[in-house]
């Protein structure tokens, strides 16, 4: 399964982590009174079992997302409290690429393909554990792939020149 062949996509940036506990509330004590973070927008799903409150640090194409998450029912699965660090999200140039490249290479994805996230961009995530038809994956870490709207993009290749 594996080429040797560069990936048609760049992973351009961090655009999120996402932190999952019982208690939005306790969490908001110290990412937005103490750190200072401000909640830009709100997400709740009870397909995906999950409340949560979307703050940023950072300005313009290099503003980050901090999801602060706990679960609608707390016993319930996508269980978002465990572990902690719940996921952290990549920037994407590319995202059907980047999908159709890296499973061709064995790179196993969580159910649900690419679909609209909490902030509005197209999404997926690659799985956490590995399994015998697709032998790479997070070994324990849940990722989010993120399409980068154009200016995020264009701002990551500015940088870069």
């Amino acid at each position: 399964m594996m080429a040797n062949t560069q990936p048609p996509f760049k992973v351009l940036g961090i655009q999120q982590i996402a932190i999952g506990g019982t208690d939005k509330v306790q969490m908001k004590k110290l990412w937005i009174d103490m750190l200072g973070l401000e909640v830009t927008g709100t997400f709740q799903s009870e397909r995906e079992n999950v409340d949560e409150d979307i703050c940023t640090m950072g300005v313009g194409p290099f503003k980050v997302e901090v999801d602060l998450m706990q679960p609608m029912d707390i016993n319930k699965k996508p269980a978002v409290h465990v572990t902690p660090l719940n996921h952290v999200g990549l920037w994407i140039d590319d995202l059907p690429a980047a999908v159709q490249w890296l499973t061709a290479q064995g790179v196993r994805f969580a159910p649900g393909g690419i679909r609209k996230g909490a902030a509005g961009f197209d999404i997926c995530f690659l799985h956490p554990k590995a399994n015998d038809e697709f032998p790479i994956a997070g070994e324990g870490v849940l990722i989010e792939m993120v399409q980068a709207p154009p200016a995020v993009v264009a701002a990551f290749a500015k940088l870069a020149a």
